[in-house]
């Protein structure tokens, strides 16, 4: 067994999810097939190159990352669980990835997009993630048993980071599912399955559902993806005061500084927040411009006050200022 191999089963082991296991053999044997060299031998120069390789194939910074992130993992295995004696050409070699806003949809333009959708399997799908934030990843592995109506929520297993949660349903969302499933003849335990063709019946592919957004997207003309309606949910939910902790319960973000970044986009809260607060700035700065009827502490009369204890005191201290003011 080669050593590719084993570290796949190790990473069976670790309880990855097949999406995440797929993803980094991918990327391994992209560089096992390009390097001239044996594995022992890869030194911080051949990783170099590799990454100059990845840039002439125009590769985003976020992409570079992924794969340098896996190369990582795998090498920290050889070195840690096949005992070979070797640095880890990885460690220190980096690229400095940018930090794009999250796109959200207007509320015109996802009418726009729902507009075209007949398919109610179609419509379920890119509900759930307009509504209850779902990945891509969550929608396709979702089961029949993972609704439950009567309190309007849905049991998420096994989301990103092997992390389950639970989401809610809205009006529009429940109602979508339902005439789904109204129509959905199968009993299969996948809740979203393929209709038509030689895999009918069985459970529709993450890539599968990105088809049904791309063809969905250039026919309503809406620039849209599956985050994309997700990144609307977040945004959406923020802008109607919900709290930030909620939102990223709701999401299932491990670290709130990634559900912070909602608040640079769109965010009315903030808006109305400034909004509100400038005019009390601006009331203040008004009455400074426009003088105030009371007396200053420098004023000679407020200077000459002294406390009052009695009747006739205030009555000799009011006939005292009447004198000094005329």
């Amino acid at each position: 067994m080669e050593i590719t191999e084993r570290y796949g089963r190790s990473l069976k082991r670790k309880n990855c999810a097949p999406y995440t296991i797929k993803n980094y053999m991918n990327r391994i044997t992209h560089f096992t097939r390009w390097l001239r060299i044996p594995l022992f031998g890869v030194t911080r120069r051949e990783i170099g190159l590799y990454v100059d390789r990845l840039l002439r194939k125009r590769c985003s910074p976020k992409t570079i990352a992924c794969h340098l992130q896996t190369l990582h993992l795998f090498f920290s295995y050889i070195i840690e669980e096949e005992k070979i004696a070797m640095d880890n050409p990885v460690r220190k070699v980096s690229i400095r990835l940018p930090k794009p806003l999250p796109r959200c949809l207007k509320d015109k333009d996802v009418e726009r997009f729902f507009a075209v959708i007949t398919d109610p399997r179609d419509k379920a799908m890119f509900m759930l993630m307009l509504r209850s934030g779902l990945r891509v990843e969550e929608v396709a592995g979702l089961t029949v048993d993972a609704i439950d109506y009567r309190r309007r929520q849905l049991f998420v297993v096994r989301g990103k980071g092997a992390k389950d949660r639970v989401v809610y349903l809205s009006d529009d969302a429940l109602s979508a599912l339902g005439v789904y499933l109204a129509k959905r003849p199968s009993k299969a335990k996948k809740l979203f399955l393929v209709q038509k063709g030689l895999h009918k019946g069985t459970p529709i592919s993450v890539r599968g559902i990105q088809r049904r957004m791309e063809r969905y997207a250039q026919k309503s003309g809406v620039t849209v993806s599956c985050h994309a309606l997700r990144h609307t949910f977040a945004t959406q939910l923020l802008n109607a005061d919900a709290d930030l902790a909620t939102i990223q319960d709701l999401l299932g973000h491990a670290h709130i500084t990634t559900t912070q970044r909602y608040c640079r986009v769109a965010n009315l809260k903030v808006e109305r927040d400034y909004h509100k607060a400038m005019e009390v700035v601006l009331q203040r700065t008004q009455k400074m411009e426009g003088g105030n009827d009371r007396p200053h502490w420098s004023s000679p009369v407020r200077k000459m006050c002294i406390p009052l204890h009695s009747p006739e005191d205030k009555e000799r201290s009011f006939e005292w200022q009447k004198v000094k003011m005329n």
